[in-house]
């Protein structure tokens, strides 16, 4: 069965920990679920207008989070990393049962998403994906920061660059290619925040379940976390995270190259709604038999089910 066809989990995975901004506990079930399907969440502490999509549309607040919600104001929030667990894994197709409003941290990364997964594996359909291909440029900026998407024409790529004056983080850019790279550094890398920024947090109702043992904190020119850092790159390697994550509100996997410096949540969104506000600025592409080459997802280490 070829690789370019849609993918969904083996079967149900389960998740319990706590919300990073809510603080409340939380239960979550990965379902499988049908070709053409796209992924779904429900909320299941809800009897009805439970259901919502995970679309650019329907990002209601991207405050140190992406929160989605329905037409009736039923939410999900701190998405990003499930999701960027699932477009890096080629994972088309999923039910995500949750039983409150936000997704669990866990340890502040892509990590644990990512084992359960591949211990599962994957099942493989006869559907053909779609990606979106882009034509030509489109590019948002606001003050320093910026974002843009181009032209590629087999890869997706993101470079990435933070700036911050804390001596610890500084400048760090990175640059991945999503089908052909060894991604683990990103899906390991965990969200952080300064010290001196937690009780802004708690003035605005956010960061209740933040922990050492979810999110990197620094201190002048200390990390306060055992062990330190996973990686070198771990502040700039999150951010990717996250801009993958954010990514897949598109619906579909993106041929193209993204540039972001000094961008999170809020600028992606606005990137998505510019690029599909224009239908010469991309292309919808349905790919059958093996059109791109086989880079286009020979970096999963995932047991697929023929």
């Amino acid at each position: 069965m070829s690789l370019l066809t849609q993918k969904t989990i083996k079967k149900k995975i389960s998740f319990q920990g706590i919300g990073v901004h809510t603080g409340e506990r939380v239960n979550l079930n990965i379902i499988p679920a049908s070709p053409n399907s796209g992924i779904i969440f429900k909320r299941i502490d809800l009897p009805r207008n439970n259901i919502i999509y995970p679309n650019y549309n329907n990002v209601t607040n991207t405050t140190l989070c992406t929160t989605i919600s329905n037409n009736e104001g039923t939410k999900v929030s701190t998405i990003e990393h499930l999701l960027g667990a699932l477009y890096g894994l080629g994972i088309d197709n999923a039910i995500i049962e949750i039983d409150n409003q936000e997704v669990p941290i866990l340890d502040g990364s892509a990590k644990l998403f990512l084992e359960k997964i591949r211990e599962i594996g994957i099942n493989s359909s006869d559907q053909p994906i779609k990606i979106i291909k882009i034509n030509k440029q489109v590019k948002v900026e606001d003050g320093q920061k910026s974002i843009s998407i181009d032209h590629s024409n087999v890869t997706s790529d993101i470079e990435f660059e933070i700036i911050y004056e804390n001596e610890v983080i500084r400048t760090q850019k990175n640059k991945v290619n999503i089908f052909e790279d060894n991604l683990e550094d990103i899906y390991n890398s965990r969200t952080f925040c300064l010290y001196e920024d937690i009780e802004k947090l708690k003035n605005l109702g956010l960061g209740k379940g933040g922990n050492l043992n979810n999110a990197i904190v620094i201190k002048d020119k200390k990390i306060l976390n055992p062990g330190g850092l996973r990686n070198k790159l771990e502040f700039v390697n999150h951010k990717i995270l996250d801009c993958m994550g954010d990514l897949f509100l598109s619906g579909y996997k993106i041929v193209g190259s993204v540039k972001c410096s000094q961008g999170g949540h809020q600028l992606t969104n606005q990137l998505l709604r510019k690029l599909f506000s224009d239908p010469t600025n991309y292309s919808l592409l349905e790919i059958k038999g093996k059109q791109l080459p086989h880079t286009f997802t020979n970096h999963q280490n995932l047991k697929s089910i023929a």
